[in-house]
């Protein structure tokens, strides 16, 4: 099916040609205005989806995220899906591309890929300028005494890159004051945060400004306010902040916005988008990164409270490749028929399900069929949820679209009319930093214990000090396993969650706890994407 021009999207999605900006034929951005003309309408249906713990085997939450909006279509269903814009990162690290797969794929795929609408650009150049700020006023005689030791601000690149962990800066200068820094990935940092948790141009404005980016001499915070360049971030920030328009292969409106990674930050799309979203829409598609432990965590305890959203509904994708991983299959074995494996991994898929049931959502499982899936093994996982009461729809969306949709598409629609939600977080924000970690960690990840280094202690005391007690909690943790060790499957239960840090987030208002061996800053693969793209038409 050819693309349509975005102006016609633009009028499948109830967007008034005056509030679109085009970016070339098929992308555009939608103007602030847009959110003040719908504001009294009433908000459609919210719908989660989320993923077993991901394997290198392929869940498909994207690719499902975009089969259902083309199933809803298909059975006449007015739907407007929301999505993550993709990072560099991953685009030419290990993942590949974040538009989807087969005939659920959002297009054009390329550009939404790579350059987009220069929303990581004008993100990467914000977080740098605060970064050349702060040093700059240091090399400038220090007017505010910024302990060159204490700054917590990190520059930022949207790229794979192992070897900017660790870096030394003003080195070689004699008026410098050389000194240890970091770079991190762009989706990690807190300003894609602020951007996807921002409410209002205003809203996102405060949560600049209250920044903190370093402490000084006598150990008091310094905040991005106190730089004075927050109308200069603004100017960068200001056409980043609006949401993009695009469309799947089957013609159908897709909001794409926002992009942080949910393992080491919180993993939604941004809540301009999704708040404009449902004042358009009867039905809101949306979906979280990585696995139910992560991505749908952090959409319910953070996204959802900071934007008063209600969510409806949430579908959680397995496969049956990923499963018989999960039961100990080898990865090389997969296309082989192994009902022992599946049964095994499928304390993954109960695990998962139990935890969106916490929150008091209506859960639908969505099977993603795989061409090696045999007849058996589909039948199994049918028969299990069943057996377990789990509403449960077949999804050949890769292969077929929107015809190979439509039973999820049902399931969905019939579960939004027959079963309410009764959403709430699973931890009160005035609960005490530890007792919230505590709450994910044995609730969500089923965890036994849960051991914080001295240093995080430290750190968790002197921001409850600092006037932080009440932030969301957004952990930092491998995405291949409930524990924070990635070669752990299954659905292990009763073991130790290691703290060994808890970095600030005061802008975006949340505390961010490192497990295990996580990091910010990604590393290629030894045989990057990047290499495999000399197929791809230019």
């Amino acid at each position: 099916m050819p693309l349509l021009p975005i102006s016609e999207i633009a009028k499948t999605a109830h967007i008034p040609e005056d509030c679109l900006e085009p970016y070339g034929k098929y992308k555009a951005k939608i103007d602030y205005s847009l959110y003040d003309k719908v504001s009294s309408n009433p908000d459609g249906k919210l719908v989660l989806v989320t993923a077993i713990t991901p394997t290198k085997a392929g869940e498909g939450k994207t690719t499902t995220s975009i089969a259902l909006a083309e199933g809803m279509a298909k059975i006449g269903q007015e739907a407007l899906l929301c999505l993550r814009e993709p990072s560099l990162g991953p685009v030419f690290g290990i993942k590949g591309g974040a538009t989807g797969g087969g005939l659920a794929s959002v297009a054009p795929s390329m550009d939404i890929n790579l350059h987009f609408t220069g929303d990581m650009h004008a993100l990467t150049s914000s977080i740098n300028l605060i970064a050349a700020i702060i040093d700059n006023s240091i090399y400038q005689g220090n007017p505010l005494r910024i302990d060159a030791s204490r700054v917590m601000w990190k520059r930022a690149m949207d790229m794979n890159d192992r070897a900017l962990r660790n870096v030394e800066v003003a080195g070689g200068d004699p008026k410098g004051t050389p000194r240890e820094d970091h770079f991190q990935i762009t989706v990690a940092s807190e300003l894609m945060a602020i951007l996807c948790l921002a409410t209002s141009e205003e809203d996102f404005m405060n949560r600049v400004n209250a920044i903190l980016v370093a402490y000084d001499l006598d150990g008091k915070p310094i905040f991005l306010r106190d730089l004075r360049i927050s109308h200069a971030i603004m100017h960068l920030m200001k056409e980043a902040l609006k949401p993009n328009l695009v469309q799947t292969l089957e013609n159908n409106p897709v909001l794409i916005h926002g992009g942080p990674f949910a393992n080491i930050a919180h993993g939604c799309n941004s809540l301009l988008a999704t708040r404009l979203a449902l004042k358009l829409s009867p039905i809101v598609i949306t979906e979280a990164g990585f696995a139910a432990d992560l991505g749908a965590e952090k959409f319910l305890d953070i996204k959802c409270r900071a934007g008063n959203l209600h969510p409806d509904c949430a579908v959680l994708v397995a496969t049956i490749r990923a499963l018989k991983m999960h039961g100990g299959q080898a990865f090389e074995s997969l296309t082989e028929e192994n009902l022992e494996a599946l049964e095994k991994g499928l304390d993954n898929l109960e695990a998962h399900y139990e935890n969106l049931i916490q929150y008091g959502l209506p859960v639908v499982v969505a099977i993603n069929h795989f061409a090696s899936d045999t007849e058996k093994e589909i039948a199994l996982l049918r028969s299990y949820c069943e057996k377990k009461g789990f509403p449960v729809a077949f999804l050949d969306g890769f292969l077929k679209g929107g015809e190979g949709s439509t039973e999820l598409a049902r399931l969905v629609v019939k579960t939004l009319k027959e079963k309410p939600s009764h959403y709430a977080p699973i931890y009160d924000l005035k609960s005490p930093i530890k007792e919230k970690i505590e709450t994910i960690c044995t609730k969500i990840y089923h965890a036994g214990k849960v051991e914080y280094s001295e240093k995080a202690l430290a750190q968790i005391e002197e921001y409850e000090k600092l006037g932080y007690g009440d932030a969301y909690v957004c952990i930092a943790k491998t995405p291949q396993s409930f524990t924070d060790d990635p070669k752990v499957l299954g659905a292990p239960r009763g073991f130790t969650i290691s703290i060994r840090e808890v970095n600030l987030s005061a802008g975006a208002r949340f505390v961010v706890p490192l497990t295990g061996a996580i990091l910010t800053m990604p590393g290629l693969p030894k045989v990057p994407a990047a290499v495999k793209m000399e197929d791809q038409p230019l």
